[in-house]
């Protein structure tokens, strides 16, 4: 079956690229433009603080901000630098590096490869492409959004424990409307928070493993997700559904010494989620839930196993503003219940979090979020077992864009 699925893409693919060539031949008016016109440069610098009104130390979140907790400080989360442009009327690059990587709790601000990739339109408008290279795996709304756009400072956990970095290296069809992909824009745009446009269909084959990881099974992930922003009087909302199945390869050096694991390390990796937008105009919706089943460390049996996974998320905001500045408080409560197979033996979770914010934009080139987060977070794995951690803190962000 992935064999099947992979020759379709395949095909899909020559057919693009003929097109593309045919098109470059025939079109002799084509006028010549300069590198300097088609490229362009943009990026963000996130700069936080999560240790004002702290109660517990030891609380922490390794896939989100890793400055929480013991001797986190001064952070800067991200320092995104963006290149990118539309080289060709049917070719789109996008390079986007990371100057704030963090490759653990004591090495920060490493530079890493975000996204590099392609996009090649088989027609005049570009309402059909192919996304080549590491992007955004085409899984959850709140996954798809940028960090510059996104209200709460992390990812909720149920969604984004899919992929981590919600980037993987592989091959993605999308198909929108010109009406449809200028809706997308706006949304982002204008300030209501989009996701950006990928496609209102987008199906494709990715390695599986996540972002600047090697493929280690040469068996694909396949993906697929629907969405719609539709307009209904003043207010826009947006439902979707998505789903990825594969498998999972759980890295030698991911384990802990004495676990217990299955001999190939394969594991099943499936999930299917449902999302619900209603953009802020001036009141917003946003919803997502997932189930599926993945890897996930049992302490019961000191093994990984493929267990079943569930949780979503909702937030509640509003959009106003006052003499040109932008205000946006903001409510999120989310749940995951699941393991987290790209962190130590599969690491176990059970997260419940509530969190409150604001943010405040008095101009577009700089943000300030001041957000309450009340975390209840059980994370195990075969070192750290009975591990159950509660706590309090205020977390701060300053970005600028530019």
């Amino acid at each position: 079956m992935i064999k099947k699925h992979l020759l379709t893409i395949g095909m899909m693919c020559f057919l693009a690229i003929n097109s593309l060539a045919q098109q470059s031949n025939t079109d002799p008016t084509e006028k010549k433009t300069h590198w300097y016109e088609s490229f362009s440069i943009r990026g963000y610098v996130q700069a936080r603080y999560n240790r004002l009104l702290e109660t517990n130390a030891q609380l922490k979140n390794e896939q989100g901000d890793r400055s929480w907790g013991q001797d986190g400080g001064f952070f800067l989360r991200r320092v995104r630098i963006i290149f990118y442009g539309q080289i060709h009327k049917n070719v789109y690059f996008y390079i986007q590096p990371d100057f704030g990587s963090s490759a653990s709790t004591t090495g920060l601000h490493f530079g890493q490869l975000r996204d590099c990739y392609m996009d090649i339109g088989v027609d005049k408008n570009n309402e059909f492409r192919f996304r080549i290279g590491q992007s955004k795996v085409p899984f959850g709304f709140e996954n798809m959004q940028s960090s510059q756009n996104r209200l709460a400072l992390d990812r909720n956990d149920a969604l984004n424990s899919a992929v981590s970095n919600e980037r993987d290296l592989g091959v993605f069809f999308y198909w929108a409307p010109k009406k449809i992909r200028d809706r997308f824009a706006m949304l982002v745009k204008d300030g209501y928070k989009g996701s950006g446009d990928y496609g209102v269909i987008g199906i494709g084959a990715y390695n599986g493993q996540t972002a600047n990881k090697p493929e280690l099974n040469n068996r694909p992930h396949l993906v697929g997700r629907v969405t719609y922003p539709i307009v209904i009087g003043n207010q826009i909302i947006e439902p979707a559904i998505q789903a990825y199945t594969g498998k999972y390869v759980v890295a030698k050096d991911q384990l802990t010494t004495g676990v217990k694991h299955l001999k190939d390390l394969n594991y099943t990796d499936q999930r299917v989620a449902a999302s619900f937008i209603m953009y802020p105009k001036p009141f917003g919706i946003q919803a997502e839930y997932n189930i599926g089943k993945g890897p996930e460390f049992n302490p019961t049996t000191d093994s990984i196993e493929v267990q079943n996974l569930s949780g979503g998320y909702i937030t509640l905001n509003y959009k106003t503003n006052y003499k040109k500045q932008l205000f946006y408080p903001f409510a999120r409560g989310h749940y995951y219940d699941g393991g987290k197979k790209h962190e130590k033996d599969a690491r176990s979770y059970t997260v419940k979090e509530l969190e409150l914010g604001l943010e405040w934009q008095p101009n577009k080139n700089f943000e300030l979020v001041a957000m309450y987060t009340i975390s209840n977070r059980r994370f195990e794995d075969f070192a750290l077992q009975n591990n159950k951690q509660q706590g309090r803190l205020l977390r701060l962000q300053a970005q600028v864009n530019f």
